[in-house]
């Protein structure tokens, strides 16, 4: 061993006893020429993994043997540690007001910049150096003990660091070594800065095993022990969180092993830890068809009026709490197949602010009358990962669009993609296209391809009701994408005014002939009316007018889409209380209320058809899930409210799903009763 390496014996003389007791409670301590500070652990057995109160992702507990002495970084690495490796991270110290000083853990490293150190730290030491295992971590952390935290069944105040969830980090310290150690010498464990692990995140295994190294392949790389801005239960040595590797945050830093640390009688060859192959693929990724069944390759006749539905597509067994969640399923997204089957995807949680907040899936298979049980389809481990969109290129590709939070809540997202190219069976690792956690980045269920070949997609632009939504674009087939109106300032949105964004929240837009955009949302109203925006330099600036329909609410979202027919579908909702009075061209009269549907011929410039979304029929109650709840519908009366998304299949039909239930119908019968004109005139 190098000279400059240094055993610095804490204490007493009594902490080079033999045994394991003894040298755990003395502290065997080893600096390194960076003075980083590692502890030395011990091989052991103990039990990884929580059953009863804890996540759905911590169980089965099972019993987990660590076999080789390793030393393990006594704090997480700090800036002027790091920096050494990385002189121009320092331009990182103080974003979102945190890690500043020397002493701060290092923040906005991804997993690989987190793996470079420690190569970078192997040759100039010549150790071997590297992350900790997801196990090593755990058995770290508990330090002996069973319980939630190493401190007990409780986490004492001394050691918290803005335990709270909230919408954007809070300033506060995170020097290392300020709160107190476990029984083996490790400090912050519980929060501070989650740590990476080496590990790819996979569903746990119940059989008793040794030294495991986690899965063979992944999304996400595992990050343990919590941070500052999160709430004390997702501290718990059990814990479990993770992340794309290549994210950064203000909430990720790491701590480092020196492995291959010689044990006295230790066996000269150990048996090579299992790595575990993927974890069982979802149903909705199962037996997917690659190409439409001869018998279901039939046109349907467009001329003919057709309408089918409500069908619920939500189908999670009640009192489910992971990784499917009973009680909160919203925000779908809807795509046809390249095969003909249906994906609709939506995120289910417990609450939308919530870090368990997962997106999920159902298929329906073409040929088929009933949508599939819900199954996982993608879901960062303990990240709010808001707002999925998906979107068809008509010939062999399905886009996948995901908000990725840095935390709980969609405050601070990032923007990934994925693509399929066998109809969703299997997915390309997820990419981050809008890497930095902030606003902008939230995606819209409406994204398209202009005639020029450029991919829109929406993200609303703030976190709240209001505010408006900003549009990425990619000419590249989603390999670069640029935001139009970053930077500039935020629009006031008025009649005739202009602005570098669109008008209200959870936008639709299309592309009209002419080229310009046209756009609709939520909030932002003008003269009482939903807002309508339109650009004519592709998003870089819009102008506002009202439109012709009532404005939106909470818990409601339009469908904005131009039909393989050539006119604009527009689906809103009439007000809840007023409805919307609708008046034929024989002077008839009929008030509506609930989802409605619009069709123009005209570019946007009127509106003439107009009909409600119901099969009509007698009065009765069904269930809208979502922010919905229970609704009647008859023949004036529709869903009230509800997010919604819409595909239309090749054979004309239009499929629309709200938050839980799923329509059916095309253009002859959005033109069956002839063109109206409406008003919304108690």
């Amino acid at each position: 061993m190098r000279k400059r390496y240094r055993l610095v014996i804490a204490v007493s003389l009594c902490v080079l006893a033999t045994t394991i007791g003894q040298a755990r409670a003395g502290f065997i301590v080893y600096r390194n020429s960076l003075d980083m500070t590692l502890m030395y652990i011990e091989p052991g057995t103990y039990t990884m993994g929580q059953d009863d109160g804890g996540d759905w992702d911590e169980r089965p507990a099972h019993q987990v043997t660590i076999s080789e002495r390793f030393l393990l970084g006594a704090t997480e690495v700090t800036n002027a540690q790091y920096e050494m490796f990385d002189p121009s991270h320092r331009v990182e110290r103080g974003r979102a007001g945190l890690s500043k000083e020397d002493n701060d853990p290092v923040v906005f490293v991804s997993w690989y910049d987190a793996n470079a150190f420690c190569q970078w730290l192997s040759e100039k030491e010549g150790g071997s150096y590297r992350l900790p295992t997801e196990a090593e971590w755990e058995y770290a952390c508990r330090a002996g003990t069973t319980t939630p935290y190493h401190t007990g069944e409780t986490f004492p105040n001394a050691y918290h660091k803005s335990q709270e969830e909230a919408w954007s980090p809070k300033p506060v310290s995170l020097a290392v070594g300020k709160t107190p150690h476990n029984k083996w010498g490790l400090r912050e464990m519980h929060g501070n800065v989650e740590e990476w692990c080496s590990d790819w995140y996979g569903p746990y295994r119940p059989e008793s095993q040794t030294d495991p190294t986690g899965y063979t392949g992944g999304d996400f790389k595992v990050t343990r022990g919590g941070s500052h801005g999160t709430q004390v239960a997702y501290l718990r040595s059990a814990n479990r969180m993770g992340t794309l590797p290549h994210d950064k945050s203000c909430f990720i830093g790491f701590r480092v092993v020196l492995a291959n640390v010689p044990v006295p009688d230790a066996p000269k060859e150990k048996p090579q830890a299992e790595k575990l192959q993927s974890p069982p693929v979802p149903l909705n990724q199962r037996d997917v068809v690659q190409q439409i069944p001869n018998d279901c390759d039939k046109a349907a006749n467009t001329n003919t009026p057709f309408f089918r539905g409500p069908i619920e597509y939500v189908k999670i067994l009640p009192g489910s709490e992971g990784p499917l969640y009973s009680r909160h399923n919203h925000d779908p997204a809807l795509v046809d197949c390249p095969n003909g089957d249906l994906l609709a995807i939506w995120y289910s949680c417990r609450r939308e602010r919530g870090r368990e907040l997962a997106v999920v899936a159902s298929r329906l298979r073409v040929g088929a009358e009933e949508w599939e049980p819900a199954s996982p389809f993608w879901d960062a481990p303990d990240r709010n990962d808001h707002a999925p969109a998906l979107y068809f290129d008509g010939r062999h590709t399905i886009y996948h669009f995901n908000g990725l939070s840095g935390a709980a809540t969609w405050g601070t997202l990032a923007t990934i993609m994925r693509t399929s190219t066998d109809s969703g069976a299997t997915w390309s690792k997820a990419r981050l296209i809008n890497p930095e956690h902030g606003l902008r980045h939230m995606p819209v269920e409406s994204v398209f391809r202009t005639r020029e070949g450029v991919l829109v997609l929406p993200c609303d632009a703030v976190t709240g009701g209001r505010g408006g939504t900003a549009i990425h674009l990619s000419r590249d087939e989603g390999h670069t994408w640029s935001d139009p109106g970053a930077g500039r300032p935020a629009p006031k949105f008025a009649d005739g005014a202009t602005g570098a964004w669109i008008a209200g929240i959870h936008a639709g837009v299309v592309q009209l002939k002419n080229g310009r955009l046209m756009a609709l949302g939520r909030g932002d109203n003008i003269k009482g009316r939903m807002p309508m925006s339109v650009s004519k330099d592709m998003g870089q600036n819009w102008t506002y007018s009202a439109s012709p329909f009532p404005p939106l609410g909470g818990g409601q979202r339009l469908v904005l889409r131009r039909l393989k027919e050539g006119p604009i579908l527009m689906v809103s909702f009439a007000p809840r209380k007023q409805g919307m009075l609708l008046k034929s061209r024989d002077g008839a009269e009929r008030r509506v209320y609930g989802m409605f549907a619009a069709v123009s011929e005209d570019e946007g410039r009127t509106w003439p058809w107009i009909r409600l979304v119901t099969p009509g029929g007698p009065r009765r109650e069904l269930d809208g899930g979502g922010n919905t709840g229970r609704f009647v519908m008859d023949a004036d009366h529709a869903e009230p409210k509800g997010y919604l998304a819409a595909t239309q299949t090749p054979d004309g039909i239009v499929h629309l799903i709200s938050s839980k239930q799923h329509y059916q119908l095309n253009l002859s019968w959005l033109r069956q009763l002839g063109p109206v004109t409406h008003t919304l005139t108690p």
